[in-house]
């Protein structure tokens, strides 16, 4: 027998002695000691009693709760299984009647009694692990103050109190909420606001530092690493609200804080019945499945239980890995996996054909901007002709929503990976017009996300992890930023606004600085810039611009239902796209960098680029 049927059995045995024993204090308790001619039908009774309880607790599976981590979840069903034994145990003696004549209020005490007795044996037993062994345990352990006395607080604290064995030990709460000092939660005290954490660390010891606000600003956590930095004291973080999307928070989702948290921005609120509406139950395909942002499109998707999910991409070992995520984490989501480029004509048509997609968001796209001004032709090829591959697979099978995923790089591009992207989006919004009743092809621009692929953070790490130096292009290079999980349930919400031929841009925040960026990663991890690592700059890159636009100056935009998502007022369609589509493949197929540059400036004029000033040049 393994131990933990032996421990079921143990607890189970428990309940039936503590239930047989309620049974009796209700006679006791109603009749008095000594029983006298009771006792036999107190006997009869308590069988009978016994019997019930049992049924019950196996019912609402009283015996298999966990006796340490009891929680209001657990007396509720204890409190459930009551009820009902009381109304049993009460209907029985009253059908018995006269003929067993015992007191018809013996089965209520006996409830009462019953739920005191189940109630205080596991509530004891978690108060002995924690307040004694936990405690004992705790001797040489970390003392901890937590940061934040809200529900992700004392849910942390709660979890340290079950788990003696994670070398904490919690101390006390800070919160800036005025109402919450000087009171107990957890018998631990609200020592005050976040601002007296020097204090409170010198006063109480404290070794490390919980940040425990998962929906707080980048400001308030970078304040709060600022201070536990000052008062030299380790800390470490709850993920932002992206990452805590189930609302459990346990002690293995601790981190070290990282740049996301010190830029972190408010949570996005979705409206989840417009995206259930047209993901609930559909075919979804998804381009660029194994990418950073596609990856995490198809797990938002999951959370919204799609008929069937098809993974396409190119790169088999990335959808090797998202599928194996899908294996283990979303199980009951049916996915197939497509191993394809978006060009190849033939296997799309065959993938649309076979699977006929409701809704397409396309996230495959070459997007690293100095590598396609050295491979024009793979921009224009992938970036263009894909999407316009899918677009036309999407027309003829009558996909009901194609979402065009794009880039601030788009605006005024200065680079061939940008202006390849504002042609994307001409083709998309090219398809709006030929679309059926129905059908709605959109875009959605955004800037850089922190941690993609080929993104400045995971570059400035590696480079912090050889001892430096950081190089950064420029002091005044900025970008703007967002999470991934971020751009991704914006991505959703926009394609739900059942809108046809829009560019939508998404809310980016304030610019960063990358040098700043470069500084609070060198930090984080421990060292001083300048002093510890240096910080190199090395010049714009071809292609490159300071500053990143999120709309022309002649877009301009309109506000939609979400404060977060923008409606650009496009209007640089060209009459004649396909002609000058067709003309832009056949010289992209001829390698002439100097001729593709000639190209797109004629497809979009807003193109700047070293190959077309230097032909206007020498023109005049």
């Amino acid at each position: 027998m393994t131990k933990s049927k032996q421990m079921l059995l143990i607890k189970l045995g428990i309940d039936i002695l503590l239930g047989a024993l309620a049974a009796y204090c209700a006679f006791a308790l109603r009749i008095g000691l000594p029983l006298g001619k009771y006792a036999p039908r107190a006997f009869t009774y308590t069988y009978i009693s016994v019997f019930i309880k049992v049924a019950l607790n196996y019912y609402f599976n009283l015996h298999r709760q966990s006796w340490r981590t009891v929680g209001t979840r657990d007396a509720l069903a204890l409190a459930k299984s009551t009820v009902i034994f009381a109304l049993i145990a009460s209907s029985i003696a009253f059908m018995l009647g006269h003929n067993y004549n015992i007191p018809r209020s013996i089965p209520l005490i006996d409830a009462l009694v019953y739920a005191v007795f189940m109630g205080s044996s596991r509530f004891a037993s978690r108060i002995i692990f924690e307040e004694i062994v936990g405690r004992k345990t705790g001797i040489n352990k970390k003392r901890t103050l937590i940061v934040g006395a809200g529900d992700a607080g004392t849910m942390i604290a709660r979890e340290i109190f079950r788990h003696p064995e994670s070398g904490l030990v919690p101390v006390g709460f800070l919160d800036d909420d005025p109402s919450k000092k000087e009171t107990r939660f957890l018998g631990l005290d609200v020592f005050g606001p976040i601002g007296d954490l020097r204090q409170v660390v010198r006063g109480h010891s404290i070794e490390e530092v919980i940040i425990a606000m998962p929906s707080a600003p980048g400001t308030t956590v970078r304040r709060i690493v600022e201070l536990a930095k000052k008062a030299k004291v380790q800390y470490r973080i709850i993920p932002g609200i992206y990452e805590v999307i189930s609302g459990k928070v346990s002690i293995s989702l601790l981190r070290p804080v990282d740049v996301e948290d010190l830029l972190r921005r408010e949570p996005v609120r979705l409206d989840i019945d417009s995206i259930a509406g047209y993901l609930s139950s559909k075919v979804v395909l998804v381009t660029g499945a194994g990418g950073s942002i596609g990856s995490e499109i198809c797990r938002q998707i999951c959370h919204f239980s799609p008929k069937l999910l098809i993974l396409l991409g190119r790169g088999e070992n990335s959808l090797f890995n998202i599928e194996r995520e899908m294996k283990a984490n979303y199980s009951h989501i049916p996915y197939v996996t497509m191993v394809a480029d978006v060009r190849n004509t033939h296997k799309i048509e065959h993938i649309f054909e076979q699977y006929r997609p409701e809704v397409v968001f396309h996230a495959a796209a070459h997007k690293h901007v100095p590598m396609m001004e050295t491979n024009p032709d793979e921009a224009i090829l992938n970036n263009i002709g894909g999407t316009q591959n899918l677009v036309k697979n999407a027309l003829r099978f009558n996909t009901s929503y194609f979402v065009n995923i794009s880039t601030d790089k788009a605006v005024n591009p200065t680079s061939i990976m940008g202006a390849s992207k504002r042609v994307a989006e001409m083709v998309v919004r090219k398809a709006a017009k030929e679309a059926r009743e129905g059908q709605h092809f959109m875009s959605v621009r955004f800037g850089n996300v922190l941690g993609s692929r080929g993104s400045v953070v995971p570059i400035f790490r590696d480079q912090i992890r050889k001892g430096g130096p950081v190089t950064v292009t420029h002091p005044d290079m900025t970008r703007y930023f967002m999470t991934i999980p971020e751009a991704a349930q914006l991505v959703l919400q926009a394609g739900g606004m059942q809108k046809n031929g829009q560019v939508f841009v998404l809310d980016m925040g304030d610019p960063v600085k990358i040098v700043d960026l470069a500084k609070d990663l060198i930090r984080l991890s421990g060292f001083e810039p300048g002093e510890d690592i240096d910080i190199v700059y090395t010049g714009v890159r071809p292609g490159e611009k300071l500053f990143e636009e999120l709309l022309t100056a002649e877009e301009g935009t309109t506000a939609t239902h979400h404060k977060k998502i923008f409606e650009a007022k496009s209007n640089d369609l060209p009459a004649d796209l396909d002609a000058k589509l067709a003309g832009l493949f056949e010289t992209a197929a001829s390698g002439n960098n100097e001729d593709i540059c000639k190209r797109l400036f004629e497809v979009v004029p807003q193109f700047k680029s070293k190959e077309i000033e230097g032909a206007v040049h020498e023109q005049i």
